[in-house]
């Protein structure tokens, strides 16, 4: 399933490959075996063996390892299936679907396979499927080929009368093991009982149809197919015939060397067996001596014996790629570094044109022990896309096992297939990926049409500082749009706020008493990686994520950590899909065996000021100075509570003593809301920007959800006036940053408690949200010491050490509740900017900030020209508001005066 060149899969490390020598020494060794097998049809034509790549074996995993995994063609939940009776078409046992591939590119050819009987043309369009169960909630299978997004479908039909079984079957092995030698495409699955072999999970027939003049089709009978390739089973050029056929007109050779193009032929015992022809020519370089014709075959030579995986190659084009990075971000280019970056270019394109490094090669075979098939590049072409089809329809259909471990049934499919794949995994051939790209090399069409090759990584890069900018630049859509990233990063990103917030919420009800760190430590317990994936080994997620079949999780460590974000994802999805309950459900029967344990836990109690008046304590109001002061606040916001006390509780400082009224402080409550800022902040995010990868929207969050942001959103709200403290004098007293951001969290759980999610929702929408527009146009997602680290980066030399800015406390003052630091930055020893702060991580952020814009960076300007080209429009009225907001407060004091 991967298209990875050294596959290794296991629980422990002594069963991973490494790049060592010898593992290269090992390569070479086995290339050079292949190349000189005695019966190697020619030295450029690369054949298949079975559980074997060009340059090695497919799988290096441990016994125990390759008992399990979807990687090694295991699927959860398939059961034997007993053998179809071999001489009828078990009609009552099949369901037939007709498979068709779009768009039609590279399987719509000039020349098709065609059968002639009863004086009407059968022309070759595609394979039907016959299926041992009916494949219903299965989604349409998409993979990239030849640089193209296709979609195959599979469309259920009427039952065809014309075929048997044992035909089919006898069809199959012609084609899939004598001509494409697919020998690791297994579609039996478990055995029965008394070891006898499973009948296959599917059964196919080739289509070969004519249309009738009513609009509709007919379709050759299997019968009728297998006679013709019986007819067609004879000597390319039979040997007492090659005379007469040199002395052909050069019209009548030419007609025929016309009809053999694009054929397939066949020399039983060689290797590769077969072989498309491109051209056959009949030139005789010896005239005493008659030989037979050549066949001209245009192939393609595997990746890892062309320039592509020649390790001086890769290693010439990485250190070409970074000095043209370097050159483009250098503020003064040198003549030197220039010519230098031409001579590399020169280098490269020497590899390239080597005749043992190209792609391409050109190979002559003579025609004698050729037997023609009668089947031409199409029929092999529409084949190859069958290992996936097969792959996908068995993942899917074990994907329901999983259904009933988890307690769930998605209606979107794709998504639970989203939540089980690591970014790893690629779906390219759906079985052993040399022998696919060797046979479709030998027996496809000759001139595949390509794409761009931009579709293989065009949503899924996120390293580099252009992929950062480009992609942190996209400003939120409106409406929610599915993701172009097709792996569980960005549900991980979900899950995970989402299990933080149910274990937050539970123990904050469970253990009223506790204080903020105790319930941090608990939540640690639960959400750590370690735990997750536990819970994860109890619905056996290993059994169905989807990775490469190579070293990336060999480690049980990495396997363990993987099957945690996994485990994450699927609780993502079902959150997204399901509900928040379907959610917590979920977790809960995971957490706890013991049916006691999991009711106390999913049926945890009310907060204390709730029970203590299980309606309302509106009526307490009339008593209360401080409840009375807070109903402004429920007006200015709109929003009456419940339990007003709540209200008071998160308004009250740690420095209060317990009191009956909000019976403690508001730490507790700002654990809880900050969870639940996450949590809604991750979702929006989620939601609205789909091409973000999971630490894109990491930075995004940080930029809503952080004191500062928290602080203004309090400060615009006034939360600093109704803030409860110890101070007899009612004074209005300045808040620290830190303390007005509790407030705000403490407020967002009061709210949640008192209403439910949906007024958080509501809340962040209007007080949050809008201001993320701001953010990635003035690039705050990124804070100063970052951005200037980057930008240092960029300004690196080729061969040394980038240089990074160091950042030098010069100067402390003041007592120490009260201190001022002085910090400067400096650069390749020279300071370039200064800052103050009441700590020093706050002044070395000013520093930072003093920095970028004092000095000259490129990173920077580029930057800034990219945003200021992208949004002039939105740049422009961004300004215009923000000028009209500074002119306000002034015509509103004069208009006071």
């Amino acid at each position: 399933e991967s298209s990875s060149d050294s596959d290794c899969d296991s629980e422990d490390d002594s069963s991973c490959s490494s790049s060592s020598d010898s593992d290269v020494f090992d390569v070479i060794a086995e290339i050079k075996r292949k190349k000189a097998h005695p019966d190697r049809l020619h030295e450029e034509l690369w054949y298949n063996d079975p559980g074997q790549m060009n340059d090695g074996p497919l799988c290096k995993c441990s016994a125990k390892a390759r008992r399990t995994g979807i990687r090694h063609g295991i699927y959860p939940g398939e059961e034997p299936i007993k053998p179809c009776r071999p001489m009828t078409n078990n009609a009552g046992r099949l369901y037939h679907y007709r498979i068709t591939v779009s768009p039609p590119t590279n399987f719509l050819v000039n020349r098709p396979t065609v059968i002639e009987y009863d004086d009407h043309e059968y022309i070759f369009e595609g394979f039907s499927m016959f299926a041992h169960a009916p494949l219903t909630n299965i989604p349409l299978c998409k993979v990239i080929r030849f640089n193209i997004d296709y979609t195959i479908h599979f469309i259920e039909e009427m039952m065809p009368e014309n075929f048997c079984v044992r035909g089919l079957e006898l069809f199959s092995s012609y084609l899939f093991k004598d001509i494409l030698e697919l020998y690791d495409w297994n579609l039996k699955g478990p055995s029965l009982e008394n070891d006898t072999i499973s009948c296959p999970r599917f059964h196919f027939m080739p289509r070969f149809v004519r249309f009738l003049p009513d609009g509709g089709k007919e379709v050759l009978s299997m019968h009728q197919i297998l006679l013709y390739l019986l007819r067609c089973n004879k000597a390319l050029v039979p040997e007492e015939e090659i005379a007469n056929m040199l002395q052909w007109e050069e019209l009548e050779w030419q007609k025929y060397a016309e009809e053999c193009k694009g054929m397939i032929v066949i020399s039983p015992g060689m290797k590769p067996s077969s072989v498309r022809i491109d051209q056959l020519d009949r030139e005789q370089f010896n005239p005493d001596v008659i030989t037979f014709p050549i066949i001209v075959h245009f192939g393609i030579r595997p990746a890892q014996l062309s320039y592509a995986g020649d390790p001086q190659y890769q290693k010439l084009w990485k250190s070409y790629v970074k000095l043209r990075h370097l050159l483009a971000n250098s503020p003064k280019v040198k003549q030197a570094d220039k010519q230098k970056l031409s001579q590399r270019e020169e280098a490269l394109q020497k590899i390239r044109q080597k005749n043992t490094m190209r792609r391409e090669v050109t190979v002559e075979l003579s025609s004698q022990g050729f037997w023609k098939t009668g089947i031409r590049s199409d029929v092999c072409q529409h084949a190859m896309m069958l290992p996936v089809l097969t792959h996908h329809v068995r993942y899917h259909q074990c994907l329901m096992h999983l259904d009933k471990l988890i307690g769930y049934t998605f209606r979107d499919r794709c998504l639970l297939q989203l939540a089980m794949t690591h970014p790893s995994h690629h779906l390219n051939f759906g079985m052993n990926p040399d022998h696919a790209r060797n046979s479709l090399s030998n027996c496809g069409i000759r001139q595949p049409k390509y794409g761009d090759r931009k579709v293989h990584h065009m949503h899924m890069r996120k390293k580099g500082i252009n992929t950062l900018i480009n992609i942190m630049s996209r400003l939120g859509q409106d409406d929610p749009a599915p993701s172009r990233i097709n792996h569980n990063e960005r549900l991980e990103f979900l899950g995970d706020a989402v299990v933080e917030f149910l274990t937050s919420v539970h123990l904050y009800y469970l253990f009223p008493t506790l204080e903020e760190g105790g319930l941090a430590t608990y939540r640690t317990a639960i959400v750590q990686n370690q735990h997750l994936a536990m819970l994860a080994k109890k619905l056996e997620l290993d059994r169905f994520m989807l990775y490469a079949h190579g070293p990336d999780l060999c480690r049980e460590s990495d396997l363990r950590h993987a099957m945690a974000n996994c485990f994450e994802a699927l609780i993502g999805a079902v959150y997204l899909e399901g509900s928040l309950e379907e959610a917590k459900q979920l977790f809960g029967r995971l957490l706890f065996n013991d049916k006691d344990l999991r009711d106390v836990w999913l049926n945890y109690p009310l907060h204390p000021l709730q029970l203590q008046e299980s309606n309302t304590d509106r009526q307490l109001i009339e008593t209360s100075p401080v409840l009375q002061k807070l109903t402004e606040f429920e007006e200015a916001i709109g929003v009456i509570f419940t339990h007003v006390r709540l209200l008071a509780r998160a308004f009250t400082l740690r420095t209060v003593g317990f009191n009956h009224l909000t019976l403690g402080h508001n730490q507790r409550m700002e654990f809880l809301g900050d969870s639940i800022m996450q949590l809604v902040a991750t979702e929006y995010l989620f939601i609205h920007f789909p091409d973000h990868h999971e630490g894109h929207l990491t930075l995004l969050r940080s930029s809503l959800v952080n004191n500062r942001t928290q602080a203004k959103v309090a400060e615009e709200l006034g939360m600093q006036e109704f803030a409860i403290t110890n101070d007899k004098t009612k004074r209005p007293v300045a808040l620290r940053t830190k303390t007005l951001a509790d407030l705000l969290e403490s407020f967002i759980a009061a709210l949640y408690i008192d209403k439910d999610l949906e007024y958080v929702h509501t809340f962040m929408n209007v007080c949050f949200f809008p201001r993320l527009k701001e953010f990635i146009l003035n690039q705050d997602w990124n804070d100063p010491k970052s951005q200037l680290q980057q930008c240092c980066l960029t300004l690196r030399t080729e061969g040394k050490e980038p240089d990074i800015p160091l950042y030098k406390t010069l100067q402390t003052v003041g007592p120490s509740h009260a201190r001022t630091y002085t910090v400067a930055v400096y650069f390749k020893g020279e300071r370039i900017g200064c800052g103050k702060g009441p700590s020093i991580q706050q002044a070395e952020m000013g520093a930072a900030m003093d920095a970028l814009e004092k000095y000259n960076f490129p990173q920077m300007a580029h930057q800034k020209r990219f945003i200021e080209r992208k949004y002039r429009q939105e740049l422009k009225e961004m300004r215009w508001e923000r000028e009209h907001q500074e002119r306000e407060p002034d015509e509103t004091e004069e208009a006071r005066k």
